[in-house]
This record gives C-alpha cells, structure tokens and sequence, in this order.
C-alpha cells in the first residue's frame, strides 16, 4: 500500500472522558438541538447474548487498512464527486476525504448501501462530528451512548470517526436484518420512530436527491465535460410504499451475517 492511502485511512485519534468534552467544548455553536437535524432516539431493546456478543465483536475490529472500492480509479472518482458535493458542509479536504472513505468502508462492510448512508447521515446529524441530540444520541450518524454498554467498551468514544460510522452502520444493518430486508422498517427503528413514515421518507429524499452516484456522470465532470441532466425526482413521493424500497437491493453485498449469526463481520477481508 502506498503511504498516502495508508496516511488518508489511518484512524484519527479517539477521545475519551475529560478529552473529548474539551476537545468538543470550542465547537459548542455547532452543537445540535432538535431544531437543527432530525434525529430521533433508537430505543433500547432487550436480545439474546449471542445477539450481543455478535454485535460486539461487529463493532470491535477497528483496523482499517485497505478501501472497499474494486480498484483505485474507482476510489478517485467517487471521492471527487462526493468530496464536490460534501465541500460546503466539510471545507476542509484531508478531513472529508477521511470521512468519505471511512464511511465508504463501513457501510460496505455492514452491507449497507453507501449512497443511502449518507442521506442518513445528512438528516440525522447535517455532517457535524459532535452534534448530539436532545435525546443524548451523538456524532455523524446519532448513536445512542447505551449501545456502548450493550456491545461496546467504556472507552469507546462515539465522537470518533471511525467508531461513529462502525456502530452507526452495524446497527442499521441489524435493524434490518431484524425486519427481514424491510428498509422503510429498519430506518424507524433506527430513528425511534417505528411504523411512521416521516423520517424513512426524509432518509430517502436526501439519498435519492442529493447523493445518488452516477459513474458516467462523474466521469463527465472529472474531464471537464457537461453533467447529464438529472434523472432522480425532484421529490420522493409521501406515500411511504413508494418512497421507500421494502427490500435491500440485490445489488448490496452483505458482509454482516442476519442477527444471531454476526461473528463472521470482523473478519479481516
């Protein structure tokens, strides 16, 4: 591996009790409340210890040394178009381009789709590292602090990139491995908000109009041609059946295993 690919995966460090309240104590001002993203609170449910156990060890590999892109010019031309649309938001570049991989990892790896993950990532937290909700849920992807205690270890820091986007993914996955592929069901369960079509169809407008990745499109914009006009909705319509697909798309390789069976997911690949 080339050392600018190692240096741009490598972790960044984690912060832990009286560290990370300084370290996030200057960025206070861009602190959520409710009013500024749409997090809800996942909700503890009581699951078997092998369940846990599994979850727990899908969470503990955090070593990450290679991308999950089939080749490099992939990997180049995903993170342009990504980094293009996520500059406003991120400005720094050697920041957002760790995020971008690091996030392109992990969804990967739980089987998620990449594309989707970042439209939850923008209504759940609009790409702040220490948004924290009224309900006490942090970082990108508003992780509830008692999944530490049920699959974590006490130092783990939910304001770290990497374990941010581990457990936020792993747990997205479990969800809907517990819904059986139902992607409308699984996001309720992630938000807190079960059976109600409001956040599932927030999710699915922010994934299809602003983070849907067209290769050729990319390609277009990488040699300085035009952009091919959009072809994605304007709007997702209400009806929640028809905003929201019911089932993972085939095209999605799951790397975690259905729920009972997650040991297999921190293997090294």
């Amino acid at each position: 591996m080339n050392p600018s690919r190692r240096r741009l995966l490598c972790a960044l460090p984690g912060l832990s009790g009286r560290a990370a309240v300084l370290a996030a104590a200057p960025l206070a001002p861009a602190l959520l409340s409710s009013r500024d993203a749409h997090a809800g609170a996942q909700l503890y449910e009581p699951m078997q210890a092998t369940v846990r156990a599994s979850l727990s060890r899908a969470i503990s590999d955090q070593v990450v040394s290679f991308h999950a892109f089939d080749n490099d010019g992939e990997a180049k031309l995903w993170l342009a178009d990504m980094g293009r649309r996520l500059e406003r938001r991120m400005p720094d570049r050697q920041l957002r381009d760790e995020f971008l991989m690091t996030l392109h990892y992990e969804a990967t790896r739980a089987g998620l789709d990449v594309q989707m993950v970042l439209g939850l990532i923008q209504v759940e937290s609009a790409f702040r590292k220490y948004a924290v909700s009224v309900a006490g849920a942090r970082g990108y992807m508003q992780v509830m602090p008692f999944w530490i205690d049920v699959i974590g270890q006490k130092d783990h820091n939910l304001f770290h990139l990497r374990t941010n986007l581990r457990y936020g993914c792993v747990i997205l996955r479990h969800y809907v491995d517990i819904e059986q592929g139902n992607l409308f069901r699984a996001l309720g369960r992630y938000n807190g908000s079960l059976g109600k079509p409001e956040y599932p169809n927030l999710v699915v407008r922010a994934w299809v109009n602003h983070w849907k990745f067209d290769p050729r499109a990319a390609t277009r914009l990488a040699s300085g041609g035009p952009a091919a006009p959009q072809s994605v909705p304007a709007s997702v319509p209400q009806s929640v059946p028809a905003s929201v697909p019911q089932s993972v798309p085939q095209s999605v390789r799951p790397v975690v295993q259905p729920a009972g069976d997650l040991s297999s997911a921190v293997r090294p690949r």
